[in-house]
């Protein structure tokens, strides 16, 4: 207990110097409690406001699939070289080392498979859970425009109304059915949606057209998925366009892990993330790296 003995006045109030305590400035966020936005910037550099995200969640509905059979050998040495993984918290638990001191979004939708209907997800983590992992964020799809749009959306809404009372950021991943145009019309209307019914952030895919327009018209930050693998070069290529054009981030999985050289590539991502490297110099790193 303070000694009540020997109290001073306090002197040295700054009385020249207003009070300045800034918010974490992204896209979006200025208006959210201090807990969402001390989450969001473990989750977008503080320094950079962009975020490099390793995705491997896909064995929630994919299984084992190339680059990912064992997560201990083949992608636990990219840890220390992302800003954030993106996982399942059965990943999370049985195959990420609790000191790996990395945030967690954290994959929340599931219940579908690759035999079935994708679109057909539900909420697949509850909040607690989601709190016992100590996650940055939560994440699942959203499937605008399919027979199961309202299903999905109300997944986005549970999550978002569970993580605000317990101050965790909801990602939405925009979804796209294999009838579904992948068009700078559909993603503006996706991520939009999105946004409007509460996402902190939403993953979103690139297109070649029209970009801009998608980034410009979501009021949150958007990360852009990796998607197919691409040769090295298309990839950070698509990266540095993503960014240039208003993307916060990128959050790739099979264009990292399933790279020539993994650990080159995702640092050559970085590299055109927070530093703006050109796909060309990016892609030199790459080789350099692969090839030292």
């Amino acid at each position: 207990m303070a000694d009540l003995d020997d109290i001073k006045d306090g002197k040295d109030f700054g009385l020249d110097k207003p009070q300045v305590n800034p918010t974490f400035d992204i896209k979006g966020c200025g208006a959210l409690d201090w807990g969402m936005q001390s989450r969001l910037s473990q989750v977008f550099h503080p320094k950079t406001g962009k975020t490099v995200m390793l995705a491997f969640d896909h064995g929630y509905f994919q299984g084992a699939t190339t680059g990912l059979e064992r997560i201990d050998l083949n992608i636990k040495p990219l840890f220390e070289h992302t800003d954030v993984l993106m996982a399942t918290r059965g990943a999370v638990r049985s195959m990420v080392p609790a000191n790996t001191n990395k945030p967690v979004v954290l994959r929340c939708s599931g219940a579908n498979s690759i035999l079935t209907e994708l679109e057909n997800e539900t909420v697949a983590v509850g909040i607690e859970d989601a709190i016992r992992l100590n996650v940055s964020a939560m994440a699942a799809q959203v499937y605008i425009g399919s027979k199961f749009e309202h299903q999905s959306i109300n997944n986005i809404i549970k999550l978002i109304d569970d993580g605000t009372r317990y101050g965790i950021p909801t990602m939405a991943v925009t979804g796209v059915g294999k009838e579904m145009a992948r068009d700078q019309r559909y993603f503006t209307l996706a991520t939009r949606i999105a946004a409007e019914i509460g996402s902190h952030f939403v993953k979103t895919y690139f297109v070649e057209k029209g970009f801009e327009k998608v980034a410009a018209g979501c009021p949150v930050p958007i990360v852009i998925a990796g998607g197919k693998k691409l040769p090295e070069l298309e990839a950070l290529d698509m990266c540095y366009r993503a960014i240039d054009q208003g993307a916060a981030g990128v959050d790739m999985g099979r264009n990292i892990f399933q790279s020539e050289d993994p650990i080159a590539m995702i640092k050559a991502v970085r590299e055109v993330v927070h530093n703006n490297m050109s796909a060309q110099h990016a892609h030199e790193l790459f080789l350099s790296i692969k090839n030292s």
